[in-house]
């Protein structure tokens, strides 16, 4: 019997999984609960109470230290998690399946900073330091796997930057260097797989289609993956282990709906996904579980929103209402414990 390709989940596949006490085995594509009761599947794995999504930051037009989360599983509105440490908008989201981090950004004083915020996902409380970036910026992309979080491009100390970092998130302390992106870039945003890192679309300067990835494992530069079907600024982007969406965003001269996907594994150009249930920009706030994709936030013109949406990651169509954050905001991220199925 011939392996697996590195990276890929072999159907069958069992796991313990820490944070939900449950016995899963991968199977369609995402991970299930094991049962008794039910012999062919059991109880999709993003279904149970642990899978939360983390909505931080943001400008209302004060900026914003609220953190909201919400239960991937369980439409309704935004709920109280915490603060982050000062207000904060346009930072990077990752996670782990415990921990989540929150760097890069801008706030009141210094406009740009490299500070990353450590919460711990299961436990709602205010976040606390976890080191810094290699250079301030803001308007950056990031990703992660279950070890490594990953921020990629921003607006940096004087100009665009095309640097890329990491840190372990088991760990505490300031980042390393990864490699570069192909271009400094900017408002771009990033989503990944258990084994690669995706960053699409941003200002390099002016709109850009250009999608790139990178092996999470392994440090380097970016690598070509292929192109948006539209370049785009002020977007969002989330994923499970086996696809990227891109959605919202701002189009010359307007706001767009648009969801677009790639298959994270091989290389190409976006496919149309379907639409939002309306068009934004600056909704950088999206997270996902194994089956499920969180679009939240933005700007809609002429006002900011608190819309969440969500889709079946596996399956293209509309977006449809989830609920809604505590108060409308744009320039918000966010990260998820069920992130990519990891």
């Amino acid at each position: 019997m011939s392996l697996p390709p590195l990276g890929e989940i072999p159907q069958g596949a069992i796991r313990f999984n820490t944070d939900t006490h449950n016995l899963e085995f991968y199977a369609q594509g995402e991970w299930w609960i094991m049962s008794t009761d039910t012999p062919n599947l059991g109880t999709s794995a993003d279904s149970t109470p642990g899978v939360r999504g983390l909505l931080a930051g943001g400008i209302t037009p004060s900026i914003l230290d609220s953190i909201n989360y919400i239960s991937i599983s369980s439409p309704g509105n935004g709920q109280n998690f915490g603060d982050l440490n000062g207000g904060t908008r346009l930072a990077g989201g990752c996670a782990s399946r415990t921990r989540g981090l929150f760097g890069g950004g801008a706030s009141p004083s210094p406009t740009k900073t490299n500070k990353i915020d450590l919460v711990t996902i299961a436990s709602t409380a205010n976040a606390v330091d976890f080191g810094n970036l290699t250079v301030v910026r803001n308007q950056l992309a990031a990703c992660s796997n279950q070890t490594r979080g990953i921020w990629a491009g921003g607006d940096g100390p004087s100009s665009i930057v095309d640097t890329i970092d990491y840190v372990t998130i088991s760990s505490t302390g300031n980042a390393q260097d990864f490699g570069n992106l192909i271009v400094d870039t900017e408002q771009l945003e990033g989503c990944s797989s258990p084994t690669r890192g995706i960053f699409g679309g941003g200002s390099a300067p002016g709109a850009t289609n250009t999608i790139q990835f990178i092996t999470i494992s392994t440090t380097g530069n970016a690598q070509d993956f292929g192109d948006l079907i539209t370049a785009k600024t002020f977007f969002s982007s989330c994923s499970n282990s086996t696809r990227g969406l891109f959605a919202s965003g701002w189009v010359s001269p307007v706001n767009t709906n648009t969801i677009e996907f790639v298959t994270i594994a091989s290389t190409g150009n976006a496919q149309n996904f379907g639409d939002l249930t309306e068009a934004r920009r600056n909704g950088r706030a999206a997270c996902s579980s194994p089956t499920r994709g969180i679009f939240a936030a933005g700007f809609t013109d002429p006002a900011n929103t608190n819309t969440i949406d969500y889709v079946n990651i596996q399956t293209e169509g509309d977006a449809v209402d989830f609920g809604d954050l505590t108060s409308a905001r744009q320039q918000s991220f966010a990260c998820s414990n069920g992130h990519g199925g990891l």
